[in-house]
């Protein structure tokens, strides 16, 4: 946790990326996209603690068919700006055993922890995974996993706001803003 100031410092100098109207306009439209491809399965959705869980609540109002709903919690970040070795803090209580899983996260940055998630879910007998991130971070490279549905793109920048975090602060913006560089 940092000081109140610091954080507002850190908004204070941060470029918004994204507004908060054109993250709602793509949230509507994942949630067209994911209903058109998965609206016949009856899937169990994860939401990825505690990044994707402001993107969770957004999305599945407007998603329209059954479903069920629970949360993994797989960290590499620990509220640091760099990632580590993956912590699994919470399964699911669903058993995925022969479900159509959906993942949701906020961000696909290295792709190490999807990855790692996807890995999990289909070890545990998944019948099919899919993965929905509201970003997608250009790092140059490739990454182990690419997600199914995603939102925006995201220049190779440290950033924050919909669910993504700045040493733990403003998680809950509704828009992403890039932190001064």
């Amino acid at each position: 946790m940092i000081p109140t100031e610091e954080a507002k410092r850190i908004l204070d100098t941060a470029e918004m990326i994204y507004s908060a109207d054109e993250m709602a306009d793509t949230v509507m439209r994942m949630a067209a996209d994911i209903t058109l491809a998965l609206s016949d399965r009856y899937p169990l959705v994860l939401s990825v603690m505690r990044g994707g869980v402001m993107f969770a609540g957004q999305l599945l109002p407007l998603l329209k068919f059954p479903l069920d709903f629970d949360y993994i919690h797989a960290s590499r970040y620990h509220d640091n700006t760099t990632g580590s070795q993956i912590e699994w803090k919470a399964m699911p209580s669903e058993n995925v055993q022969g479900r159509v899983v959906l993942v949701l996260d906020d961000i696909l940055d290295e792709g190490i922890t999807l990855e790692e998630i996807r890995k999990r879910i289909m070890r545990d007998g998944a019948a099919a995974f899919y993965s929905a991130v509201l970003t997608n971070k250009d790092i140059g490279r490739p990454k182990p996993i690419s997600a199914d549905f995603v939102g925006v793109p995201l220049p190779n920048r440290y950033v924050f706001g919909c669910g993504m975090d700045v040493h733990g602060a403003w998680r809950n913006l509704p828009a992403i803003y890039a932190m001064k560089e």
